[in-house]
């Protein structure tokens, strides 16, 4: 017996060839489409002899030079200056254009800092310069032994934290705020009961979603969707937690990786650590927002604090003191930002990159940039090892994230004030530099414009919730201005300068993200005299790279580690805490 043919084969010639007709222009269609769709794609890929490839300042691979993102002033033309079009190798053409764009349609440019409010950060700067007054006349008064403040191996310190901890809210508007003397331990919570106030139109955002495909689809839509690929995306909801007017209870959980947030008992999302974090730094406590807050309780704290013992961290010894600071000019000075209790870091650096020859013959001079701590006992011994190392600059007022900015502009101001240099780099305690490469990148690029040199952002937007949210009264604008990432940049006096008398004046607006500040005051002072914007990816953010210029996220002993490898001739990572 015959198997039946297929059914294709019973509509017999005619109807197969009027089926192939109907279906001919629906292929067409479809691969014209298809042939648009990537020759849109690949548009630049051909484009070799085009305005990026014609700039002569192209860095090619494996030179170690950075890639300029020149926003000057461009040749006059016969009637007018107009502004530039600038050479914008880093970024490649769209973004290039972007900027040129940007400069074009700025005309009535303003300087940020003439807005004049009196934010909640200058208010919140005022408050810690006011209580770090009052700790470091604590800290100076202070006779106990600083040498056993706390030891790794249960040595004898003060008196042991709170294992727990339960404030009153009090229901109204006032935040509730607490200080965590030993930070926080994987298993710690914190538990918010509150009631949520009433939602403001304007910051109310999208939180319940339903991503659906719309099922009613011919099925030549659906053979063209699954044609390029597009994926039928599942139903997925996410109910709201909070209602207005109602009671909720929060609560956060610390794990060994991440954050564990819960609301009325259900698991509601969950977030890593940033790199580098450590819970016993997690010292502060503040509970904001639209809501009322009735209680606030802290549980399974830690009973002591394990951050330093500093007769095992701190080697007094005459080969670490620093240099006076000379009296001729000299190239570079650099500015650390460092936490009050991270003397391991310090110590780290001060046997590092701190040995460079620059620094040791007085052309380059670096200073640790360290606020206060609530802690009395700490305040004390950050002052012992400020007088015997004569490297750091405190700064009195009470350490807090959001106050920053306030140690980038002390850096400004120590740089214009204290020493004659022509270059200023701003780092962290947590990055590795290779001081001698960052010294051959500022004498390669021109010296007759001031020079902003880092890892650069572009057209990057204000996150509007999580970890680093920033509210529209905060910043109002839809984008940032360029700014370079905050572990490390370099920028010329003369912008540094500028930064220091505006401060003085009271004309500099302070922001909470201290990279984006800097790109703000270059901007203000990019609108004034032309800056030579200088991207290179080497001042690595995320971590290190090999043949890094800067390394982020280096503990003491990757610090020590990366230095060993230098000194045997290898810009090599270490890839271990």
């Amino acid at each position: 017996m015959k198997r039946a043919r297929s059914s294709e084969v019973f509509l017999g010639a005619g109807g197969r060839l009027r089926a192939r007709r109907r279906l001919a222009p629906l292929l067409a269609a479809a691969a014209f489409a298809y042939l648009l769709f990537v020759s849109v794609k690949l548009a630049g890929f051909g484009s070799s002899a085009g305005p990026a490839a014609a700039d002569g300042r192209l860095a090619a691979a494996g030179t170690g030079a950075g890639e300029p993102l020149r926003r000057g002033v461009e040749r006059p033309a016969p009637r007018a200056p107009a502004r530039a079009a600038a050479a914008v190798s880093g970024y490649g053409r769209i973004t290039g254009e972007i900027l040129r764009r940007r400069e074009a349609g700025e005309g009535r440019r303003r300087r940020w800092g003439q807005l004049g409010n009196f934010t909640e950060l200058e208010r919140a700067a005022a408050e810690a310069w006011a209580l770090g007054a009052r700790a470091w006349e604590e800290a100076s008064a202070f006779t106990g032994d600083v040498d056993s403040i706390a030891s790794r191996d249960g040595g004898e310190g003060p008196a042991e934290c709170p294992g727990s901890l339960a404030l009153g809210g009090g229901g109204g508007e006032t935040a509730a705020a607490a200080f965590l003397p030993c930070g926080l331990a994987a298993g710690s919570a914190v538990t918010v009961v509150g009631t949520a106030r009433a939602a403001r139109p304007e910051k109310c955002e999208k939180w319940q979603r339903q991503d659906i495909v719309e099922s009613k689809e011919t099925k030549t839509s659906s053979w063209f969707n699954r044609f390029i690929g597009r994926a039928k995306k599942p139903e997925m909801t996410w109910p709201f937690p909070f209602s207005e007017g109602k009671m909720f209870v929060l609560t956060i959980q610390a794990g060994v990786e991440g954050y564990h947030i819960n609301v009325g008992g259900r698991h509601i999302a969950s977030f890593p650590h940033r790199m580098g974090f450590a819970l016993e730094d997690a010292t502060g406590l503040a509970v904001t927002g639209g809501i009322d807050v009735h209680s606030v309780y802290a549980t399974a704290l830690p009973r002591a604090h394990p951050s330093f013992s500093l007769q095992q961290v701190l080697e007094m010894s005459e080969r670490w003191k620093a240099r006076p600071v000379p009296e001729e000019p000299i190239q570079l000075f650099v500015g650390i930002l460092s936490a009050t209790n991270h003397f391991a870091e310090r110590m780290a650096i001060r046997k590092t990159w701190m040995q460079f020859p620059a620094i040791q013959l007085g052309n380059v001079v670096a200073r640790f940039f360290v606020a206060l701590s609530h802690r009395n006992e700490i305040n004390a011994a950050l002052k012992k090892e400020a007088e015997y190392f004569g490297d750091i600059v405190i700064l009195p007022f009470i350490d807090r994230y959001e106050l920053v900015v306030l140690k980038t502009v002390a850096i400004c101001q120590y740089g214009v004030q204290n020493v004659t240099a022509d270059y200023i780099m701003k780092c962290d305690d947590d990055t590795f530099v290779r001081l001698d490469i960052v010294l051959q990148q500022i004498t390669t690029y021109n010296r007759t414009l001031p020079l902003y040199l880092g890892n650069l952002n572009l057209l990057h937007r204000p996150l509007r919730r999580g970890k680093w949210a920033v509210t529209y009264e905060e910043w109002p604008e839809a984008v940032y201005p360029p700014y370079a990432n905050g572990p490390g940049y370099v920028l010329s006096i003369d912008i540094a300068r500028d930064i220091a008398s505006r401060h003085a004046n009271h004309s500099l607006r302070l922001f909470k993200m201290e990279d984006v500040s800097m790109g703000m005051w270059v901007e203000d002072y990019n609108a004034t005299a032309p800056v030579e914007y200088v991207h290179s990816w080497r001042f690595c953010q995320f971590g290190c790279v090999d043949n890094y210029f800067t390394a982020h996220y280096q503990s003491p002993r990757q610090m020590l580690c990366l230095w060993d490898k230098l000194s045997a001739g290898r810009a090599r990572c270490c890839n271990y805490r």
